[in-house]
C-alpha cells in the first residue's frame, strides 16, 4: 500500500537562494558573510528590558489576534507621524514579522490561477508565497540604468485579465532602492486603472540615505493598497518577529482571518518590547541610519575605485553589483567567491529570472567585513573578466 504524498504547493516551493549561499558559507569558518540582510547591531537595551519586565510580570498568555492595544495604539501613531497613514486602531493588524503580513494580506486576496506582478530583482520569499496560495507569480523589470527603481512602462506590460495583485517593496530588497513620490503616483495610477490590488512592503522605511521615502498609503483614495511594517530592520529586531500592516478596511477583516488558523497571535512579550521600541528614545533608529548610510558610502567608494558597476543604494542596506564582466554565470560567480575569495553574496537570480547579470551585497555587515569583503569582490570581477 503506497503512502500518502505530500501537497504538490508544498513539494514545488523553490528554497530561498539566499539560504542556500547561507548553507554553502557555512562550510568554510574564514568567509566573509555579506549575503544575510542580519543588521550586526544588537537590539537596544530598553527593548530587551520591557521584554524581561514582561515575563517578569507573567505577561506570557494569549494576546487578541491583532495584537495588543498599546502596541496597536502606539503603531498607530508612528503611522500618522511618520508615513502619513492616518487609521484608527482597528485597520493594524501586528503579525508576526513582516513575512506573516505580507502572506495573510496576500491570502486575503488572490484565488487559485490569479497572477501576482513582482519585481524582477525582488525579495525570494514572495514567489513561495505563490506557489503556496496557487498563483502564478508574473515579474517586471528593474533595469541598473533605471537604478533598478520601477517603471509604469515594464509593470504595465506584464499585466493581464488574470493579474490581481501589484506587489510593491520600497526602500527596496534586494535593490537598495527608494521609488520616488512621482513614481508612485503613477503606480497607483496603474493599479486604479487595471483595478489591482497593491502590497506596498515598507519593512525598511526607517533606513535611508538622502530623503525619508513616501509611503504608499496616503496617496490611495480607492482602498487598494496594504502597507506592511516590521520591527525587525528598523530595531535590530529580526528575530523578535514583530511585524504589522494597515491599509484596506476589507483586507485587514480578513488578514485577521487568515492570521487566526495560522500564527494566532504574536509572541506576548515580544509585543511589549515592540511597544518600547516605538514610545522609547529613537536615537538607536537614527544611529542605525547613519551607520548604513557610511557603510553605504565605502562600499560604493570601493566599487567606483575600481571601475565596477553598481545600483546606488538609497535606502534599505544592500546594493547589487554588476558582475558581467565576470563572464560566467551568477552562481558560478557566488561559489566561486566562496571558495576562492572566502566572501559570501547572493546572485542576482535568487532574486528574479531575468537577474543573473548581479549579485547582492548586504550592507548590514560591519565596516571591516565590507571593507575586506567588497575589495575582494571587486577585484574578482576584474581578475575574471581577462
Amino acid at each position: 500500500m503506497t503512502k500518502p504524498t505530500p501537497s504538490n504547493a508544498i513539494q514545488h516551493v523553490p528554497r530561498s537562494g539566499i539560504r542556500q549561499v547561507f548553507d554553502e558559507a557555512a562550510k568554510y569558518p574564514d568567509c566573509i558573510r555579506l549575503e544575510v540582510g542580519e543588521p550586526s547591531f544588537s537590539t537596544p537595551a530598553h527593548i530587551k528590558e520591557a521584554a524581561v519586565n514582561a515575563l517578569a510580570e507573567n505577561f506570557t498568555r494569549y494576546t487578541a489576534n491583532a495584537g495588543i492595544p498599546e502596541l496597536r495604539s502606539a503603531i498607530v501613531d508612528k503611522l500618522r507621524l511618520r508615513n502619513g497613514i492616518s487609521v484608527g486602531s482597528n485597520d493594524v493588524v501586528v503579525t508576526s514579522g513582516g513575512v506573516a503580513a505580507c502572506f495573510t494580506a496576500l491570502a486575503a486576496m488572490v484565488n487559485p490561477g490569479d497572477e501576482v506582478l513582482l519585481a524582477d530583482p525582488s525579495w525570494p520569499n514572495y514567489v513561495q508565497m505563490t506557489v503556496l496560495l496557487g498563483v502564478k507569480a508574473v515579474h517586471y523589470r528593474l533595469r541598473l540604468e533605471n537604478d533598478l527603481i520601477p517603471t509604469v512602462e515594464d509593470i504595465e506590460r506584464c499585466i493581464t485579465p488574470k493579474t490581481k495583485v501589484l506587489i510593491m517593496n520600497s526602500p527596496g530588497n534586494p535593490t537598495g532602492a527608494v521609488t520616488p513620490l512621482s513614481r508612485l503616483r503613477e503606480i497607483l495610477e496603474l493599479a486604479h486603472r487595471h483595478n489591482l490590488w497593491v502590497i506596498s512592503d515598507e519593512v525598511y522605511d526607517e533606513i535611508w540615505f538622502d530623503t525619508p521615502p513616501h509611503s504608499l498609503q496616503p496617496l490611495d483614495t480607492q482602498e487598494r493598497v496594504v502597507s506592511v511594517f516590521s520591527f525587525s530592520k528598523t530595531y535590530a529586531m529580526t528575530g523578535w518577529r514583530v511585524g504589522y500592516l494597515t491599509g484596506a478596511s476589507e483586507i485587514v477583516s480578513h488578514v485577521l482571518r487568515a492570521q487566526e488558523p495560522t500564527t494566532s497571535c504574536v509572541n506576548s512579550p515580544a509585543q511589549r518590547g515592540a511597544v518600547a521600541a516605538l514610545l522609547g528614545d529613537q536615537q538607536c533608529v537614527t544611529d542605525m541610519r547613519s551607520a548604513y548610510a557610511s557603510r553605504a558610502r565605502l562600499v560604493t567608494r570601493i566599487l567606483d575605485d575600481h571601475g565596477v558597476p553598481y545600483a546606488r543604494p538609497t535606502g534599505a542596506f544592500y546594493t547589487m553589483v554588476d558582475i558581467s564582466g565576470a563572464r560566467m554565470s551568477d552562481r558560478d560567480f557566488v561559489s566561486r567567491m566562496i571558495t576562492e575569495r572566502r566572501v559570501a553574496v547572493v546572485p542576482g537570480s535568487a532574486f528574479g529570472p531575468e537577474s543573473g547579470n548581479v549579485v547582492r551585497v548586504s550592507l548590514a555587515s560591519s565596516e571591516s567585513d565590507l571593507q575586506n569583503g567588497v575589495t575582494r569582490l571587486a577585484s574578482a570581477v576584474s581578475d575574471w573578466s581577462n
